[in-house]
């Protein structure tokens, strides 16, 4: 291979996909929150240029071709795992998430099995919003997970009306408080459905792919 910006960008997003988890390793809270935000929007830009840089330069590789959705499906994964574990495993964010995890895997799968055929299961324009609306969702997440972490350490004791009120009456801090809902609130819902939304696009893809590979998949007779 050659190492070229494109491969590298994209090796340096492979490799940033386990350092989300290991920024809830090294550091406290909302520290780890905010560092494993930071670390995935970053990589999650670098998977628009790496793609746009080669185009651009001519750089387009096999090995960039193969490291970019394993990359991408590193980072997915991996986030997933963090978020669904640091908001209580919210059966309403379990599902969408079990969902984009099995379709994932299945497609991996589907492009083992048929090996020097898999160019049939080429990325799509809609894959592509796929794993664009999952990056957006997983983002937000990561955000709500921060915030709410932040609403524990503010309401010391009182229940969500409790420091509603005490925001209102500026007794607590009205950073948190967007409206009359406060941010973390606000940014989990948002959160959720977004992943809904991204959990819908990637099994109708998954879907697509399964047809497109049906006809390698029929016993000969």
């Amino acid at each position: 291979m050659t190492w070229n910006l494109p491969n590298t960008l994209t090796v340096l997003r492979l490799l940033a996909a386990p350092g989300v988890a290991v920024m809830f390793l090294y550091f406290h809270r909302p520290w780890a929150d905010w560092f494993a935000l930071s670390l995935f929007i970053l990589a999650a830009v670098t998977d628009w240029f790496d793609g746009y840089l080669a185009r651009l330069w001519k750089q387009e590789s096999k090995f960039g071709a193969m490291m970019d959705p394993i990359a991408d499906k590193a980072m997915v994964v991996i986030a997933i795992m963090v978020i669904t574990g640091y908001n209580g495993m919210n059966p309403w964010l379990i599902l969408p998430a079990t969902v984009i995890l099995f379709r994932e895997v299945f497609v991996s799968g589907l492009r083992e099995y048929l090996g020097a055929s898999a160019g049939t299961l080429k990325v799509t324009k809609l894959a592509k919003w796929k794993t664009t609306a999952q990056m957006v969702a997983i983002a937000v997440m990561f955000l709500g997970t921060g915030l709410e972490y932040l609403n524990g350490v503010a309401m010391q004791g009182m229940t969500p009306a409790e420091y509603a009120s005490a925001v209102s009456a500026g007794l607590a801090d009205p950073i948190r408080a967007c409206g009359k809902r406060d941010c973390a609130s606000l940014a989990g819902d948002v959160g959720l459905v977004l992943m809904w939304v991204a959990a819908a696009l990637t099994a109708y893809t998954g879907l697509d792919y399964f047809r497109k590979a049906q006809p390698f998949l029929r016993d000969d007779k």
